[in-house]
């Protein structure tokens, strides 16, 4: 049985197929990857960033470390947020720290 798989390979005279033909399986597992994991993955980014530009004072949020808490204000340009979390006690956080913003 075996001897008989062996000798059905390719021949000495025959093509091994056009360059088209060996691209075209790449190309489609490229297109499959790029629909099924980049492009989502470009979506999610896009709308983390409209959200965390979104964010204003008085927002509830919460930080990628679970702290909750209250945005009070803005310093350095808007890119360190002021998060009042209890009475007398406010964190300065990254604004890409913010992982949620409770409406």
């Amino acid at each position: 049985m075996i001897e008989n798989l062996f000798a059905m390979g390719p021949q000495g005279g025959q093509d091994g197929g056009s360059f088209i033909g060996m691209i075209l399986p790449f190309a489609l597992i490229f297109l499959v990857v790029y629909f099924l994991m980049i492009r989502p993955q470009g979506k999610k980014q896009k709308e983390r960033q409209k959200m965390l530009d979104a964010v204003e004072k008085g927002d509830k949020v919460v930080t990628i470390g679970g702290v909750h808490g209250r945005i009070m204000g803005f310093k350095n340009d808007d890119k360190i947020v002021i998060i009042k979390v209890d009475e007398n006690v406010k964190l300065d956080v990254d604004r890409t720290a913010i992982s949620n913003v409770i409406k």
